[in-house]
């Protein structure tokens, strides 16, 4: 298959996810039924800003001309793919790098997203047979000539053991913060709502941290984020808050709530489920914050004035690369 064949495939599927038919409705049903952290409402979101940052055929082919991506490749690689399985969809992104760089790929699927990618991948088959030759899923990788895998800090050693004699990029636990100077409007506080809540905060694009100044009033965030109670109506979520609020109220912690998410004082960027860390600074500070949070490698993303803009926390574009790497050059390093 050639460049253009790709990208031509790449944008069909795009219209089909779009067209939201009877097929695809029941798939998303399934996925959801299989994943109770996968709610309709998220696998929905997911699958829209895939289709508008990522399967745009414009889109597809600046990307490809800023790699200089051969029209095919003399003798491609094939890649192993370990997927997380944390949020919809979330490792579509290397399956799109892999597969318009024009290199072989192997899927091992997590088991919390089974559903949705091979759903995708089987209609790609159905659009031209060839790309059976190129896509395959399997749960035994070896033999691959290099790796792309996403996990924890304890799989990431796995991973390492196992791929770090072959060309690989292997990413580990991330999360993202927020800086806040007090001056937010109450659209950028809903937006930021949503890069706190949208997939329960289970993405490493969500905000786990917040910055926020000396006697920083909290009221309006707190009021805000109450567009989410309705999380309440999963048993998941309202047993994580539950024992988090427990845990707070046992060690007779200072915590503010809004009666369904915790906020709570932690120099800790990572937070569990329901509970989001503030951290206060002072006006010193904030002149190296954003450089030193950018730097920190276990930050994907810095919201704020200065930052990723509140609200787009979770609609990357193709190059932003988790962690920071570039996928795309180093798929082409391969050859």
């Amino acid at each position: 298959m050639d460049l253009q064949q790709r990208i031509n495939i790449l944008e069909e599927i795009g219209k089909y996810i779009s067209e939201n038919g009877e097929e695809w409705q029941i798939v998303k049903q399934n996925a959801a039924r299989e994943n109770a952290w996968f709610t309709l409402e998220f696998i929905e979101i997911a699958a829209k800003n895939i289709t508008q940052h990522f399967l745009n055929k414009d889109l597809l082919q600046e990307w490809a001309n800023q790699y200089e991506i051969s029209t095919q490749l003399s003798s491609p690689k094939n890649v192993g793919i370990v997927m997380a399985g944390n949020i919809p969809l979330v490792g579509f992104h290397d399956f799109l790098c892999v597969f318009i760089s024009g290199n072989v790929q192997t899927i091992k699927t997590s088991s919390k997203d089974t559903v949705l990618i091979k759903h995708l991948v089987k209609k790609m088959y159905e659009l031209d047979v060839q790309i059976q030759n190129v896509v395959s899923f399997s749960e035994n990788l070896k033999g691959c000539d290099a790796y792309i895998a996403t996990g924890s800090n304890n799989t990431g050693r796995y991973f390492d053991y196992y791929f770090g004699k072959y060309p690989n990029i292997i990413r580990n636990n991330r999360t993202s913060v927020a800086i806040l100077d007090g001056s937010e409007t109450d659209f950028e506080l809903k937006a930021l709502a949503n890069d706190i809540q949208l997939y329960f905060g289970l993405g490493c694009r969500n905000v786990t941290k917040l910055y926020v100044p000396t006697n920083y009033n909290f009221i309006p965030l707190l009021e805000t984020l109450k567009q989410y109670d309705y999380f309440f109506e999963f048993h998941k979520y309202k047993h994580n808050y539950d024992y988090q609020l427990a845990l707070l109220m046992l060690s007779n912690q200072f915590y503010m709530t809004n009666g369904s998410i915790v906020l709570a004082e932690n120099t800790s960027i990572f937070s569990p489920v329901s509970q989001v860390n503030y951290q206060y600074y002072n006006e010193v500070e904030i002149e190296n914050l954003y450089t030193e949070l950018q730097e920190n490698e276990s930050v994907q993303c810095v919201v704020g004035k200065k930052g990723v803009e509140f609200g787009k926390a979770q609609q990357p574009s193709l190059i932003d690369y988790a962690d920071g790497v570039d996928t795309l050059q180093f798929l082409k390093s391969l050859s």
